[in-house]
């Protein structure tokens, strides 16, 4: 059975906050239809509130702390992310772009994305198209055509599946099951092996 990793990012900073609510939905029902797809799934979420002091460091010094670089090299492992920011001042959180910014940016090139945010007022949504979606796409990333914004009135009833949240995040966490279907593009290519002398002989002379 091949395994497909999700690495989920939420930028949330509250304990519990909304946008880790609106993620765990997310990898929840991306987990459960690549799972009917037939594929094994692991999933790694990463609080970065957790990580802001190694990050704020890392543009000082230019060294990832060993947390933070545990958490870069398994974004770059991973075949999707799910992204999940609150909305300050129109746009992504500062937090949030920080962390993105110490990615290099061609580790992300060619994943499958998904888009997800969270703000007081549906105003807020349009951070989705005119923020994050352009950020993704300067990363060369492949991102589900549904991005999933989740308001207040989103939160705090009964969800029985049936409501316009459930029925956003499924669309969503279906898009990107189908973009982590098959073969992926650009995966990490595994370190390069210390191969003994003879073998690295035996190739160039096969080779001529």
């Amino acid at each position: 059975m091949e395994t497909r990793r999700i690495t989920v990012l939420s930028a949330g900073l509250g304990v519990p906050s909304s946008s880790r609510l609106l993620a765990d939905q997310l990898a929840a029902s991306a987990k459960r239809q690549l799972g009917d797809a037939g594929y094994e799934v692991r999933v790694d979420v990463v609080e970065l509130r957790d990580l802001a002091v190694d990050i704020a460091n890392n543009f000082v010094t230019g060294y990832a702390a060993p947390r933070l670089a545990e958490v870069i090299a398994g974004v770059e492992d991973s075949d999707g992310i799910i992204a999940v920011t609150p909305v300050f001042s129109a746009s992504y959180s500062g937090l949030f772009k920080s962390f993105i910014d110490v990615l290099d940016p061609k580790s992300l090139d060619g994943k499958a994305v998904l888009l997800g945010a969270t703000g007081g007022t549906d105003r807020h949504q349009m951070v989705l198209d005119y923020a994050m979606r352009p950020l993704f796409t300067y990363l060369r990333t492949r991102i589900t055509q549904t991005s999933v914004f989740a308001g207040p009135q989103d939160w705090g009833n009964a969800d029985d599946g049936a409501s316009p949240l459930s029925v956003r995040v499924d669309r969503a966490a279906g898009e990107l099951a189908r973009l982590l279907s098959g073969e992926q593009p650009h995966r990490k290519v595994d370190a390069m092996e210390s191969l003994p002398f003879e073998q690295l002989l035996a190739g160039i002379t096969a080779g001529r």
